[in-house]
């Protein structure tokens, strides 16, 4: 197990403007909310950047914080990721007892080439990310692995196929898919029938939009950017 952690945590002020939170952002700080295992009550804060990169090098899944001058075990109970950038932009901090287990989702990573991909022409698709775990917060694993080796052409891996060890219990239903390797899918020949009468091109001629598009950048003598940025909208 390794050692825990002590994460650096501010409180910060509630505000019904969404500005506020693109600032905090902005200055490279990451919003987020601590709540308990014992209490319904939850303490809106907020980490910096650089403190979480430090905390998920150390590859701890229990962490420290000072929440009212108490020390707090927690871990990171969500992380929610902008849709665009994948940048972390809200993290849910969970205060967990020691003794007690707690619910978390643990990334599947699959290992080994599948047969039926490397000898069959197959494709896999993977179609679970995550298993539903309970444990002790120190029996927390960084993933679960999931040998993928042995499937054909055909073939698949659900939940109920894997080990897991006893001190976990599993709450994904184990009638569920992992993975599984399938047909490669055929690409069909597009055929373009074309009308004897329109077939002639004449050289140098320009299609309307074509040419409207060149008298638009022509306006100011630069072009036009028409592309529009989309703003993550979701906020806790």
């Amino acid at each position: 197990m390794e050692k825990e952690f002590k994460i650096e945590v501010f409180k910060r002020e509630v505000s019904s403007k969404k500005s506020s939170l693109k600032i905090l952002r902005k200055e490279m700080k990451i919003p987020g909310v601590y709540y308990s295992h014992n209490s319904t009550d939850s303490t809106p804060l907020y980490i910096t950047k650089k403190s979480l990169i430090e905390a998920q090098k150390t590859g701890s899944r229990i962490f420290n914080i000072a929440v009212n001058n108490k020390k707090r075990n927690i871990i990171l109970k969500s992380i929610q990721y902008h849709p665009v950038t994948d940048e972390i932009i809200h993290l849910d901090l969970y205060g967990v007892d020691m003794k007690r287990a707690v619910a978390v989702s643990i990334t599947i990573s699959l290992i080994g080439t599948a047969i039926g991909v490397q000898e069959e022409g197959g494709v896999l698709v993977q179609s679970l990310n995550q298993l539903d775990i309970e444990c002790l917060p120190l029996d927390i694993p960084e993933i679960i692995e999931v040998d993928i080796s042995h499937l054909g052409l055909g073939d698949s891996i659900k939940v109920l196929d894997i080990e897991i060890d006893e001190k976990f219990t599993l709450k994904t239903d184990k009638g569920q898919t992992i993975a599984s390797v399938t047909h490669a899918m055929k690409e069909e020949e597009v055929v373009v029938e074309v009308d004897e009468e329109s077939e002639e091109f004449i050289e140098g001629e320009e299609s309307d939009t074509e040419e409207s598009e060149e008298t638009k950048e022509s306006e100011d003598g630069k072009p036009k950017d028409d592309t529009e940025t989309s703003e993550n909208k979701q906020d806790k």
